[in-house]
């Protein structure tokens, strides 16, 4: 049964999603909402400006916990509000390395390697940055994200336990499912990855 902790991210994902859903509305109203929210949400990065998204965040009810989680809500937020594309596939590889495993597979450029290689090198501090840089290479190339995954390894990777046993398996995962998706061979009559592996929801 999920604890009360888990049932408040699932909700502000589910928050953040619903942003993402009205950007498609035919409704007018919905998608100047949601792009105005968004804007805020991009302040996150703006220094002096920060506060914008702050509203946003914590009415969603972010758990205090060590103190990292309202901070990490906040990225999370930010980097959603650059590229708004959940990914919504079934089961299967889920985590940010996966999304990159995917880039990689569709571009067969080294600058992907390059871009995972610095995110499993960088500390708490610079990791940010970092993620945010590739992003903007995801969008760039309409690679969806599992955020609901990404919340809950960036919340290992900027917390507490950041060097610790489970920082180092969340970065053994993104490697392991990067190779995973960037070395399979496409089926007959594909370039890229099966259209299934990146379905999100209309």
């Amino acid at each position: 049964m999920p604890d009360q902790f888990s049932i408040r991210r699932d909700a502000y994902i589910t928050y953040l999603c619903g942003l993402e859903n009205a950007l498609r509305s035919d409704d007018r109203r919905r998608v100047s909402e949601a792009r105005r929210v968004l804007a805020r949400l991009r302040q996150s990065f703006v220094e002096g400006r920060q506060y914008q998204a702050y509203e946003i965040v914590f009415q969603n009810d972010p758990p205090q916990g060590d103190g990292s989680e309202p901070e990490t809500w906040l990225l999370v937020g930010g980097l959603f509000s650059l590229h708004p594309l959940n990914w919504r596939s079934g089961g299967g590889a889920r985590s940010f390395g996966a999304s990159l495993g995917s880039l990689q597979k569709k571009l067969g450029s080294p600058v992907v390697d390059r871009r995972l290689t610095q995110l499993l090198a960088k500390d708490k501090q610079t990791l940010p940055h970092y993620l945010r840089q590739t992003i903007r290479l995801l969008s760039a190339h309409d690679i969806p994200v599992r955020y609901e995954r990404l919340l809950s390894d960036l919340l290992v990777l900027l917390g507490r336990d950041h060097r610790g046993d489970r920082a180092s398996r969340v970065r053994l995962t993104w490697a392991q499912e990067y190779y995973t998706l960037a070395s399979a061979k496409p089926a007959k009559g594909q370039d890229q990855p099966p259209t299934d592996s990146l379905e999100t929801s209309q």
